[in-house]
């Protein structure tokens, strides 16, 4: 006769009772023992070896008496597995299919002492299926009875159990204050609302020596004793434990305990927080780029911010939302300086609202009589910030001779603080007549009433650049030295040594010009390092630089 190697496994949820000489896991034991005894007949024989878990949930698959079973199983050393009841291996369907699929691959059984059948038969894999699912059931009803009871415990102000907050202590249903340790929590308030940053409020206690009191577990377990963490300080700053109060699911409720932090604090702090959050962050880098979303080229083509970095400078420019295909397909594409357009738009806005004579032909005269009430007030006259141009602006279009600056009557309200009745809806249009001067990739915006005829004073950084120039045009001319034996002497690179190289061959006329302060007032020398920047002919030189 066949030796049928057979195992038992039991288990139980909690830990009460197992401290007893005689406790559940052995009755289980002996129940499965007997069941075997009485299938002698078959070749059945108990393996030595127990697989017992105690106050283990039946709703994980992570229990140190069923991992050595199913190491088992899979070294083929087990036949058929014994239990007391099918939900003593598992409460979870999904954990179940996992343990028929292990012992189907290692050609095992199993077999419920009170539940007679086994998985050998498709009638007792169907029973099996029908009991663990009442089980499971089971087990989902008890866990929302349990999750109830919590809540409504809660919504009466009630310690529920787990690791006190710092400051108290466990006090039945309720938590009582550690006076010691309360001055650690003022102290940590305290200190937000000096710096109003975390970070720095853990620098200043760890400068302090401010630790964390050692505690016990109610299992004996020590723990604390440490510098408090920026997470640690940061849970301390959004617990509302502090203000009395108990916090459940989004919610809090009036508490039982006595509060550390008064109300007056707690919301100070709270508005601290949350100004400092990500959200708020986030929404001041968008701020970096006020006109996104409101810029447009002549063909009604969006133009959208960009940033680059070279070495610690950020660089900001809006480009046509196809730059990358323009560039495929020779078109020109735009790409501008985007603190340079952002400060033309707002210094013309500024000129507006200060100067009501320019808005007068598009408002009504009741309307622009009290505009120009409240543009020649106080308020009238500050300035146009980064923030106010999405509310004042509806849309800034660029064409290749001017800019159109729409303004937002809406807006213009809000900004003002007015209600105004104007029956005029036509837009609110400011043309700033300007050029847009191509330096390589870049078209940079000229303020046509910025550009003066007038001599300047030359730029000391231009002559200096124009003279070096030069010089190292005529060594390179001499044949003793070529671009990377010149780019190793001057200890730079080969690029730039070409790029300063490339100013000997300007114009003598814009050469002059620029040692007399003729040339264009915005032109600065990083400009003319652009590629293409200095084109081959000295006419489109004078058309591109000299002040007209």
């Amino acid at each position: 006769m066949t030796s049928v190697r057979c195992a038992i496994y039991t288990r139980k949820s909690s830990e009460d009772g197992l401290e007893q000489d005689f406790n559940s896991l052995d009755a289980q034991y002996e129940a499965c023992a007997a069941y075997i005894a009485s299938q002698a007949s078959e070749g059945w024989s108990l393996s030595k070896e127990r697989y017992d878990d105690g106050g283990l949930s039946g709703g994980t698959l992570e229990r140190p008496a069923l991992q050595r079973l199913l190491s088992d199983v899979c070294s083929g050393r087990i036949d058929i597995i014994v239990v007391y009841k099918v939900d003593r291996l598992t409460r979870s369907l999904l954990d179940f299919a996992k343990l028929v699929e292990t012992f189907d691959e290692a050609e095992t059984s199993f077999v419920s002492v009170t539940q007679s059948f086994n998985t050998t038969t498709s009638m007792g894999r169907l029973t099996l299926n029908m009991l663990l699912s009442f089980a499971q059931f089971e087990r989902e009803v008890t866990a929302e009875r349990i999750r109830d009871k919590i809540a409504a415990s809660k919504s009466k102000g009630m310690w529920m159990g787990g690791i006190s907050p710092l400051g108290y202590e466990p006090d039945g249903r309720s938590l009582k204050v550690v006076p010691e340790h309360k001055q650690i929590v003022q102290l940590v308030f305290d200190r937000y609302e000096q710096l109003g940053n975390v970070r720095l409020v853990q620098e200043a206690l760890l400068q302090e020596d401010v630790r964390s009191p050692v505690r016990t577990t109610q299992k004996g377990k020590a723990y604390g004793g440490g510098h408090l963490g920026r997470g640690q300080i940061y849970t301390m700053l959004k617990n509302p434990i502090y203000i009395g109060r108990i916090a459940h699911k989004g919610a809090t409720f009036e508490g039982q305990h006595t509060a550390i932090i008064d109300l007056e604090q707690w919301k100070r702090v709270q508005g601290r927080l949350t100004s400092n959050s990500p959200g708020k962050r986030l929404a001041t880098r968008r701020n970096t780029s006020p006109l996104a979303g409101l810029l447009f080229d002549r063909h009604d083509k969006p133009l959208v911010p960009v940033h680059t970095t070279k070495g610690k400078k950020r660089y900001r420019y809006y480009v046509s939302r196809s730059h990358q295909k323009a560039h495929g397909s020779g078109q020109k594409a735009i790409r501008v300086p985007a603190s340079k357009l952002e400060r033309l738009v707002r210094g013309k806005i500024e000129a507006a609202l200060t100067t009501p004579t320019q808005l007068l032909e598009k408002l009504s005269p009741a309307a622009f009589a009290q505009w120009a009430r409240h543009m020649s007030s106080d308020n009238g006259a500050r300035k146009v910030r980064a923030a106010d141009i999405p509310v004042l602006i509806e849309q800034v279009r660029v064409h290749p001779d001017h800019l159109a600056i729409r303004l937002s009557r809406a807006g213009l309200c809000t900004w003002f603080g007015v209600t105004i009745d104007d029956t005029n809806n036509d837009p609110i249009d400011i043309l700033v007549k300007c050029s847009l001067a191509r330096s390589g990739y870049t078209l940079r915006f000229v303020d046509s009433s910025e550009v003066t005829h007038t001599q300047q004073n030359a730029s000391p950084q231009m002559i200096a650049t124009l003279a070096r120039a030069h010089a190292w045009w005529k060594e390179l001319a001499k044949g003793k030295l070529d671009i990377a034996g010149l780019a190793r002497r001057e200890k730079v690179t080969a690029s730039y040594v070409t790029r300063i190289v490339r100013l000997a061959f300007l114009s003598p006329k814009l050469t002059d010009a620029f040692l007399d302060g003729r040339a264009r007032g915005d032109l600065t020398t990083s400009g003319l390092f652009a590629p293409e920047a200095v084109p081959g002919s000295w006419q489109t030189q004078a058309e591109r630089y000299l002040a007209q």
